[in-house]
C-alpha cells in the first residue's frame, strides 16, 4: 500500500492497518508486520501522560500478547527488530515510570519507516513520540522529532504543516542554544519553500545559512545548505553552476546515507550538461551502495533517464521494470518524476501516444501533491513533445557528447571515474 497521503484521523495508528487492507493474505508478512505494529504502538499508547495509568496485571496481559506477536514475526526482518525493541522499551519505561525510556526505541523505528518510504506510518509514530514524551522530552529529542516530522511532512508535500513543524524545531533549538538544529531547521523551511517552485526565495535562504554554517564551521549543516543550493541551481536550469556544489557537499558529508544521496543528485546534474558516463558511473555506484529505499528509488529513475538519453532500448526497459517494481512505496514527488522520465523516453524511442498518456498521469500526480515546479516542468515537456520529433531521429552517438564544461565539472567527471576503483 502506498504511502501518498496522511491517514492520520480516526482509529490511532489506523495507517499500519493499511498493510492489512493490501496484503493478498491475513497471513502474508507485510499483514503480520502491519498488525504488530498497530499493537506495539497500542501498548505505547498506554503510556500517554492524560490516559489513566492501567494497573501492572493489565499493562503485562497486553506487554505478554504484543511480544509473543512480535516473536512470531520473520526472524531475518530490520523491522522485526525494531517492532521487539519498540515492545521491550514500552515495558522498561512502564516499569521505571519513565516515558523517556521508550523514546529512543520510536525515534530509530521512525527513521526506519522513513528510509523504507513509509512515510504516513513514520509520521504516526513520530506522533506518537510527541504525545507519550508531552513536557518531559529532553530538549533534544524535542528538536530532533520535530524536526523529522517536519522532514516527513514535506517529502508528502504537506508543506504549511512542514513549515510550521521546521519553525516549531527552531524556536526550541534556539531556546537550547543548538546552533546546529537552529541552522537545519532553516535549511529544512528553504526546501519547504523550493518544494512549492519559489526557487529563488530558496536560494536566499540557503545561501544564508552557508555562510553561518561556514562562519561556525559546521561540516554537516554546510553539507546540506551546499546539497540545497546546488538542487536550487540545478532545478532553475543552471547544472554546471550546481555541480561544484553538490560535489563539495559529497566531500563534506561523513556519514554514507547522506553521501549516497548527494550523489544520486549529483548523477542528474551531469545528465543534464550532457556527460552520460559520468552520471551513470555515479547513479551505478548509488545503486550498489545506498542502503535506503528511497535513494535506490532515485538512481534507479535516472539510469533509466540516461539509458533513453543514449538511445539505449534495452538498458530504458531494465531499468523501467525496476521502477515499475517499486512504485507503489514512492512519495509524490518522486512517482511524478518516474512517470515524466518514462515518457521522455517514450517519446526518445517514437511512442509519442504512450508518452502523453504518461505526462498527463505525472501532472495529476504533481498537481494532487501541490509540486508547482514539477507541474511546471511537466507541462513545459508536454507541450513540446511533438517537438522532439526530430531529436529522436538523432543517432545516439551524437547524443553521448558532452556540452562544452568548465574546468570544475571536469574535475568532478574525472574524480567520479575513479570512484569505488
Amino acid at each position: 500500500m502506498t504511502d501518498t497521503a496522511p491517514l492520520r484521523h480516526g482509529l490511532s495508528h489506523a495507517a499500519f492497518l493499511g498493510r492489512l487492507a493490501g496484503a493478498s493474505a491475513p497471513s502474508a508478512a507485510p499483514a503480520r508486520l502491519g498488525h504488530a505494529a498497530f499493537l506495539a504502538l497500542r501498548l505505547v499508547d498506554l503510556l500517554l501522560p492524560d490516559v489513566a495509568p492501567p494497573r501492572s496485571d493489565a499493562f503485562r496481559y497486553q506487554l505478554t500478547a504484543t511480544d509473543q506477536f512480535c516473536r512470531a514475526l520473520p526472524k531475518d526482518c530490520t523491522e522485526t527488530a525494531h517492532l521487539v525493541g519498540l515492545v521491550h522499551a514500552a515495558a522498561d519505561a512502564f516499569q521505571a515510570r519513565d516515558v523517556r525510556l521508550v523514546v529512543p526505541a520510536l525515534l530509530a523505528y521512525a527513521h526506519y519507516l522513513e528510509d523504507e518510504l513509509r512515510l504516513v506510518e513514520a509520521l504516526d509514530v513520530l506522533e506518537t513520540t510527541l504525545s507519550v514524551g508531552g513536557g518531559v522530552l529532553r530538549p533534544s529529542d524535542h528538536v530532533a522529532t520535530r524536526l523529522r516530522s517536519a522532514r516527513v511532512l514535506r517529502k508528502l508535500s504537506e508543506f504549511d504543516a512542514a513549515e510550521e513543524a521546521y519553525e516549531a524545531a527552531g524556536a526550541l533549538a534556539a531556546a537550547s542554544s543548538d546552533r546546529h538544529s537552529e541552522l537545519l531547521s532553516r535549511i529544512g523551511r528553504a526546501n519547504a519553500v523550493m518544494g512549492r517552485g519559489n526557487l529563488r526565495d530558496a536560494g536566499r535562504l540557503l545561501q544564508s545559512v552557508l555562510a553561518d554554517a561556514e562562519r561556525l564551521g559546521d561540516r554537516g549543516a554546510e553539507a546540506l545548505a551546499q546539497q540545497g543550493v546546488a538542487v536550487v541551481l540545478s532545478t532553475g536550469g543552471q547544472p554546471a553552476e550546481a555541480i561544484p556544489h553538490a560535489w563539495r557537499a559529497f566531500q563534506l558529508y561523513d556519514d554514507e546515507s547522506s553521501r549516497m544521496r548527494v550523489l544520486g543528485d549529483l548523477g542528474t546534474m551531469l545528465l543534464t550538461v550532457g556527460d552520460a558516463d559520468a552520471a551513470e558511473h555515479a547513479l551505478a555506484h548509488v545503486a550498489r551502495q545506498a542502503t535506503t529505499q528511497e535513494v535506490v528509488d532515485n538512481a534507479l529513475i535516472e539510469l533509466m533517464h540516461c539509458a533513453s538519453f543514449r538511445r539505449d532500448r534495452v538498458g530504458f526497459e531494465r531499468w523501467r521494470e525496476r521502477c515499475e517494481a517499486g512504485k507503489d512505496h514512492m512519495p509524490p514527488n518522486m512517482l511524478a518524476d518516474f512517470y515524466l522520465k518514462s515518457a521522455i523516453g517514450r517519446a526518445r524511442f517514437g511512442q509519442f501516444d504512450r508518452a502523453e498518456v504518461l505526462l498527463t498521469t505525472a501532472l495529476g500526480v504533481a498537481e494532487a501533491a501541490g509540486l508547482h515546479e514539477l507541474v511546471f516542468r511537466i507541462e513545459r515537456t508536454k507541450h513540446g513533445l511533438r517537438d522532439c520529433l526530430e531529436a529522436c531521429d538523432t543517432p545516439p552517438e551524437a547524443t553521448a557528447e558532452p556540452e562544452c564544461q568548465s574546468e570544475a565539472v571536469r574535475e568532478v567527471s574525472a574524480a567520479l571515474a575513479h570512484l569505488g576503483t
